[in-house]
C-alpha cells in the first residue's frame, strides 16, 4: 500500500503545475459549497433570532372597527377587547397554545431614588414572557403568585433600568409609578428588537395584569374595568407548520385574511361582539407566524440556488480532473504498454489510474474543506449585523460536501481508467508522442 501511494505522488509531482490547476477547480468548489451553506445557515439564523425577540409564532389580536352590516349592527361600530374575550377563546379555541391579556397605557410617570421618566407600561399575565421572550438579565421574571395576589412588582425593560438606576443593580428597590410604590423584581436583557407594535421592550416596563387592572385601569369614555388593549397568543407548532406546507403547495399566503388560526378567533369573538367573522377590520390580526412561514420559503430558495451552483462548480472541477487524467492516459501510453508487458493485468492498470484520479479529488476537496472553515473562522471574529450570526458549518454541510466529493472523484476517474486498461500493450508500446 505504501509503495502504490508513493507512486501515485510521484506521479501527481511529475506535473506539478497541472495537478495544481486541477486540484484547485476541485478546491474551489467545496470553498463555494461550503461558504455559501454557511452565509445560508448564518442569515436564517440571524433572522429567526431577531423575529424571536418579538416572540415565536406571537398572533397579536387588536380592537377595531366593523366594515360590514352583522345582523341588525351598522357597519362602524367599535369592536373592543375585554378579559372575557381571552377566556372565551382559552375554552373555546383547538388551536391555541398560549394566550395572555395585555392592558396598555402610555406616558406612566416612573420615579426612582435616583432619576424620573416617562414610559410605557404593559400588565399581562406570566405566560406573556414566554409568548414574547421576555428574559432577564438580573433578577426574576413575574410569576403566577405575583398575579394572583396582585402584587405590586414590576419588570423594567433595559433601557428604562438603564435611565433610573444607571449601572446600579435596581433589583429590590422600589420605584413609584404615578406616585404609587413598585418593587423592581427584574431588569429584561437587551433586546435587538425591530418589529413591536407599542414600542421597544427596552422601553417598556411590566406589571401583574391584575395589579394593572386595580392601580391603572383603562379610563376611556367606552372603556370598562374589564377593557383591554390586545390578546396576545400562539398557537400550537403543527398549525405554523401547516402555513409553511400551504406556501410550499400554493406558493402564496393572504396574509390580509391569515391562515386557520385567524379564521378560529374571529369566529369565537364575532358573536359576542356582532361583527361578521369574514370582516377583516373588525378584529385586526397580526401573525408572526405567517412571516416566519415566508422567510422559511424564501430561505429554502436561496439554500437551493447556492447548492446549485456549488454542485455544478464542483462539476466543472471534475471534469477538469477527467480531462486531465485522459491527458495522462495519452502521455503514458508507452509506460502502460510496459507495465502490461511485463505481468500488469488490466485491472492494475484500471486501478492505478482510477486511484490516481481519486486522490487527487479528495486531497483538494479535503483542502477546500479545511480552507471553508479557516475562512469561516476568520469571517466570525468581525463584528456582524443583527441579522447575520456568522460563518455557520453544520454537519450537514460537512457530510453532503464530503458525499458529493466522493461521487464527483468517482465520476472523474472511472472513465480515463477505463481508457487506459483498455489500451492493447502492443499498441500501446507502439505509440510516440
Amino acid at each position: 500500500m505504501r509503495e502504490f501511494l508513493t507512486q501515485i505522488w510521484f506521479n501527481l509531482a511529475a506535473h506539478k503545475l497541472r495537478s495544481f490547476l486541477t486540484m484547485f477547480g476541485i478546491l474551489w468548489g467545496v470553498i463555494s459549497l461550503v461558504i455559501l451553506s454557511a452565509v445560508s445557515e448564518g442569515f436564517q439564523r440571524g433572522n429567526q433570532k431577531v423575529l424571536l425577540e418579538l416572540g415565536k409564532n406571537v398572533a397579536i389580536v387588536f380592537s377595531g372597527r366593523t366594515s360590514m352590516q352583522a345582523g341588525g349592527a351598522r357597519a362602524g361600530h367599535l369592536v373592543r377587547l375585554d378579559i372575557t374575550d381571552v377566556y372565551a377563546i382559552k375554552e373555546q379555541s383547538k388551536m391555541l397554545q398560549d394566550i395572555s391579556p395585555e392592558l396598555m397605557r402610555g406616558g406612566i410617570k416612573v420615579k426612582s431614588a435616583f432619576n424620573a421618566s416617562s414610559v410605557g407600561m404593559s400588565g399581562i399575565w406570566p405566560v406573556y414572557q414566554s409568548i414574547r421572550t421576555i428574559e432577564v438579565e438580573r433578577g426574576r421574571l413575574l410569576n403566577e403568585k405575583d398575579s394572583e395576589e396582585a402584587r405590586r412588582v414590576i419588570l423594567l425593560g433595559y433601557e428604562v433600568s438603564k435611565q433610573l438606576y444607571a449601572e446600579r443593580d435596581p433589583v429590590g428597590s422600589e420605584v413609584t409609578l404615578n406616585g404609587v410604590p413598585y418593587t423592581v423584581v427584574g431588569k429584561i436583557r437587551k433586546k435587538s428588537q425591530e418589529s413591536n407594535y407599542m414600542g421597544p421592550d427596552n422601553n417598556r416596563i411590566f406589571v401583574p395584569y391584575e395589579a394593572m387592572r386595580r392601580d391603572f385601569p383603562l379610563s376611556g369614555p367606552l372603556d370598562t374595568s374589564d377593557t383591554i388593549n390586545t390578546i396576545i397568543t400562539t398557537p400550537h407548532e403543527e398549525v405554523t407548520n401547516e402555513l409553511v406546507r400551504i406556501l410550499e403547495t400554493e406558493g402564496k399566503i393572504d396574509f390580509e385574511r391569515g391562515g386557520p388560526f385567524e379564521n378560529e378567533i374571529r369566529t369565537i369573538l364575532a358573536p359576542r361582539h356582532a361583527f361578521d367573522p369574514r370582516d377583516l377590520e373588525a378584529l385586526p390580526i397580526w401573525n408572526t407566524g405567517l412571516e416566519t412561514a415566508l422567510f422559511s420559503k424564501i430561505v429554502t430558495g436561496m439554500r437551493e440556488f447556492f447548492s446549485a451552483v456549488s454542485i455544478i462548480t464542483l462539476i466543472l472541477g471534475g471534469i477538469g480532473v477527467m480531462n486531465i487524467m485522459l491527458i495522462s492516459v495519452r502521455e503514458r501510453t508507452r509506460e502502460i504498454g510496459i507495465r502490461k508487458s511485463i505481468g500488469a493485468t488490466a485491472r492494475n492498470i484500471q486501478w492505478q489510474f482510477f486511484s490516481e484520479g481519486l486522490v487527487l479529488t479528495l486531497v483538494s476537496g479535503a483542502v477546500g474543506l479545511m480552507g471553508a472553515f479557516v475562512l469561516s473562522s476568520l469571517v466570525n471574529m468581525l463584528p456582524m449585523p443583527d441579522r447575520f450570526v456568522g460563518m455557520v458549518i453544520t454537519w450537514k454541510t460537512a457530510f453532503f460536501s464530503t458525499a458529493a466529493l466522493v461521487v464527483i472523484g468517482v465520476a472523474a476517474s472511472t472513465y480515463p481508467a477505463r481508457r487506459a486498461a483498455e489500451l492493447p500493450p502492443i499498441e500501446a508500446l507502439r505509440y510516440e508522442m
